[in-house]
């Protein structure tokens, strides 16, 4: 099938690991530090602080909702839960890489716990759209908890299944967040990086359905 056949086909649907592009070995380079905090985008990050990763649609909008919450270390942008090693954004764009766009979070769980970002999470799209974010349609706008450890998993379910009886009352759907493993996290290219504060009049397609998570 032509490659643009296939872009077509799985804009929203994923690849299978042989319909996948085959990237590369060389990861991206990415900026040294944070374009707002100065802090490393890459560890080893100092002792303490913890991970987390999340997908919600364009990680530009994404990331800064992120890297604003108090008790976050540091933020950045990328490609998770595809196939395809060390994607370009054109290639995550065709649909036949598998990823979702990402958002990496470094957080001081003694500053914020992970529970507020599963709440930051939730409210700040919808997750009832499946392989969309409003009008930015592909697999890599689907959304997705990607979890680190056994807590977060469970902390993300029980989230979930709170947010999905408000979503329901409120005359939403299901929710179609994926919530897996957290697979291998490839860096977006230096220019997707804190891009908001790069270009405050940037665009910004996220957006939530104002129903909030219960405490």
């Amino acid at each position: 099938m032509p490659l643009r056949s296939q872009i077509l086909v799985h804009q929203n649907a994923l690849p299978t690991a042989e319909q996948a592009l085959p990237g590369r070995s060389m990861p991206m380079a990415v900026p040294e530090a944070h374009y707002v905090n100065g802090h490393p985008l890459q560890p080893p990050f100092p002792a303490g602080l913890q991970q987390a990763l999340f997908a919600l649609g364009c990680f530009w909008g994404a990331e800064r909702r992120f890297w604003e919450q108090p008790g976050v270390w540091t933020t950045a942008v990328g490609y998770a839960g595809g196939f395809t090693p060390n994607p370009t954004y054109e290639e995550v764009c065709s649909g036949l890489t598998g990823h979702t766009e990402a958002v990496l979070v470094v957080f001081d769980p003694q500053q914020i716990d992970y529970q507020t970002l599963l709440t930051v999470f939730w409210e700040s799209h919808n997750p009832t759209q499946g392989m969309r974010q409003g009008n930015d349609v592909g697999s890599q706008y689907r959304s997705a908890i990607y979890w680190l450890d056994d807590s977060q998993r469970e902390q993300a379910q029980t989230s979930q299944a709170a947010f999905q009886r408000q979503l329901s009352q409120a005359g939403y759907g299901a929710i179609t967040t994926e919530i897996a493993q957290a697979p291998t996290f490839y860096y977006a290219e230096g220019y997707h990086q804190q891009y908001l504060a790069k270009n405050p009049g940037g665009y910004c397609g996220l957006g939530g359905t104002g129903v909030r998570l219960p405490g």
